[in-house]
């Protein structure tokens, strides 16, 4: 069957004609397929689907949320996440998804398993994408930040009420999470010296230093100072997960509030293959139930008037493009794959030859400093604990992020039968400039900076690929697709202009559900 004649067949029979292709494998006949009906389906369980079910809930809707993860329950003293070190021979196998490389020149752990982290890989950028209950919020630090209206709108369409977010939406998220700044008490502790060097450095060098707020109960790394429970904040062990909990995930705040009200379940272990469209307007999702290995266990063909993409900026444009280019749904909108962006993502290692930071170091970010007089290169450098390696106490982790006009896309490789990101070579160059003149002058004269993004250009805030104004409209429903609807990473243009993304795309999201609530419920959903 030739090509055109394959997409104009598979087009016809959408849904119908890959659950058959995959019927007719001698594999699909040993795994048993089910076929069920659900009144709404959300693909991941991060802040756009953990919001996008919990609003629909509480408006008396049904919802199935479909998590690939695991579920990471924290508690003191338990041993959940996996560990993080910068010694490559100390990788935990529950860092990686599946056998997935988290870095380019880390070594595959040795086991499979259901893990924290997918690499992405793409052209002249990776992508860091989560895995579990709760999504990105596992492994982000936690900082939120939130854009001015001068910036907000050197990426957002102005149609955009940002006056409105700022009273409602973005205090909302706050209140959810809880968001507080570190007290005095801890800062002023030994394993805090190198947040109060950096701050210090900053401000000599006429920048200006304040407390990120933090989803975090800061009563949690007083505790484990006091011996009271082991440590995970104070060691700096909770860049990928915090064993001891206090820090207020989505899947404590809104997918725990989504679950009480007895409308939501979240099926783990679910991992999303394909989307499409059956003839009667309904989605289909097909769906392989996994075991933390990553052996398929059971085929299944899920059915709603009411899809909800929020696997994040990657893994929602993938499933998107592959079902425009298998013919699975028909006349998704042109500019799908389009502007997306790193959030000009930068990590330094920074080893000071006078001043000794310490061992262990405190985390997981205490202090910013933001240099937003420019909204076209609004930057943000923050420092982060660097977890303990033996002998090394002159080493911590310094960031940056900031505005970049510089996109990529994801585009269809038929060869490889998957959607891959295309970014420019020199992309994020200008910003990424700004970042490196900052971190450079507050570090000092005495530092040796190891830039790790130019060894391994990755993000770990990827934005863009199904954004508002050329695929979906402001509330992330897709153009032209009845029922089919954004929420996640995907949505945002490229950039949260200076911050990193966790609370714009939470409020968005939040501003996104009072209008489909208000205009969708009853009549789409």
């Amino acid at each position: 069957m030739s090509a055109l004649s394959r997409r104009t067949f598979l087009a016809g029979t959408a849904g119908v004609g890959l659950a058959l292709a995959q019927a007719s494998s001698a594999s699909a006949a040993r795994i048993p397929t089910t076929r069920e009906s659900h009144r709404v389906i959300v693909i991941g369980s991060g802040f756009g689907g953990g919001i996008a079910a919990l609003r629909l809930a509480r408006a008396g809707v049904p919802v199935t949320v479909l998590e690939r993860g695991i579920r990471w329950p924290a508690a003191p003293n338990v041993d959940t996440f996996p560990h993080t070190s910068p010694n490559p021979a100390s990788l935990d196998h529950r860092l990686s998804w599946l056998g997935s490389p988290t870095f380019l020149r880390f070594p595959l752990p040795q086991r499979r398993y259901t893990g924290l982290l997918e690499r992405v890989q793409g052209d002249h950028m990776a992508i860091m994408c989560a895995a579990g209950v709760g999504g990105g919020s596992l492994i982000y630090h936690g900082m939120s930040l939130q854009p001015t209206a001068e910036t907000f709108h050197t990426t957002f369409p102005e149609a955009l009420d940002y006056d409105r977010l700022d009273r409602v939406h973005f205090p909302r998220v706050a209140r959810m999470l809880k968001l507080a700044t570190a007290p005095d008490e801890l800062i002023e502790t030994r394993n805090y010296f190198a947040a109060r060097v950096f701050a210090s450095r900053a401000r000599k060098q006429g920048y200006a230093v304040s407390k990120v707020p933090m989803p975090i109960d800061w009563n949690y790394p007083l505790a484990e100072l006091r011996g009271e429970m082991k440590p995970a904040y104070t060691n700096g062990d909770c860049a990928m997960g915090v064993n001891n909990g206090g820090k207020n995930t989505v899947d404590v705040t809104y997918i725990k509030q989504a679950e009480q009200t007895g409308r939501v379940q979240v099926l783990t272990l679910h991992q999303v293959t394909d989307v499409a469209q059956a003839r009667d307007g309904r989605w289909e999702v097909h769906v392989e139930r996994i075991d933390t290995e990553g052996n398929v266990r059971e085929r299944k063909v899920l059915t709603t008037r009411t899809l909800i993409m929020s696997a994040g900026s990657a893994n929602t444009t993938k499933l998107l493009l592959r079902a425009a280019n298998t013919g699975t749904i028909r006349d998704l909108p042109d500019k799908l794959g389009t502007n997306w962006g790193s959030n000009a993502d930068r990590i330094y290692v920074w080893t000071d030859t006078e001043e000794r930071f310490g061992s262990p170091q405190g985390g997981p970010v205490i202090y910013a400093s933001k240099d937003w007089g420019d909204a076209e290169t609004a930057n943000t450098v923050v420092q982060a604990a660097l977890p303990p390696l033996p002998g090394n106490e002159r080493s911590t982790m310094i960031c940056g992020y900031g505005v970049s006009a510089d996109r990529g896309r994801f585009v269809w490789d038929s060869r490889r039968e998957e959607a891959v990101l295309r970014f420019p070579r020199t992309g994020d160059a200008r910003v990424a400039d700004a970042i490196h003149e900052r971190v450079r002058r507050i570090t000092g004269p005495h530092a040796m900076l190891l830039n790790t993004t130019e060894l391994d250009p990755v993000s770990w805030h990827p934005l863009g690929g199904a954004a508002m104004g050329d695929v979906c409209d402001l509330e992330g429903r897709v153009l032209g697709q009845r029922g089919l609807y954004v929420l996640d990473g995907a949505l945002i243009p490229g950039s949260t202009v200076g911050c990193n993304p966790s609370w714009t795309i939470a409020a968005i999201v939040e501003r996104a559900m009072d209008h489909i609530v208000a205009k969708d419920v009853g009549r789409l959903i």
